[in-house]
């Protein structure tokens, strides 16, 4: 069974077939830390699975606002025009929750966070919290991740 393994304080992602490594990526977790609340601006922990699997198909770079491409494509010139902007790029990973009272439902609910993993410029450090509170990917890792898991799969997000 295929699954994703988050590790917060190693700032890592690791695909999982049969609990057997398949690939590892570094990610970038939020930069105030693990927590579950609405308005943390914090990753969550605990079971979740992939709610929704957003971009097939787009151009590498693709920029996304409220999950819907903007007809834009990520580059220095747009990024210049938008220095405050919080990229989101390439494919979405929409994450739900699966404990009720941790990270889902009232005011812990994943999905209802907009908690995704998404790709991000590749100028941003990987390996180091600086997220708003998602899983940040290299655009070409959050692709072989995104061609490789189905939507329902499994992703586990723990601290050691």
């Amino acid at each position: 069974m295929r699954a994703v393994h988050i590790n917060i304080d190693e700032q890592t992602l690791s695909m999982l077939d049969a609990d057997r490594v398949i690939k590892r990526f570094s990610i970038s977790s939020a930069l105030r830390g693990v927590g579950q609340r609405q308005g943390s601006a914090q990753t969550p922990l605990g079971s979740h699975y992939v709610r929704a699997k957003i971009g097939e198909g787009m151009a590498l770079n693709t920029v996304f606002v409220g999950r819907r491409p903007t007809g834009e494509i990520y580059d220095a010139r747009l990024a210049a025009q938008h220095p405050s902007r919080d990229w989101i790029l390439t494919r979405i990973l929409w994450l739900c929750g699966r404990q009720v009272g941790l990270n889902r439902l009232r005011e812990v609910d994943s999905m209802a966070r907009y908690i995704y993993i998404h790709g991000t410029p590749d100028t941003e450090p990987m390996g180091e919290a600086r997220s708003h509170g998602c899983i940040r990917m290299r655009n070409r890792d959050l692709l072989t991740l995104f061609n490789w898991l189905p939507a329902g799969c499994p992703v586990i997000i723990v601290q050691s």
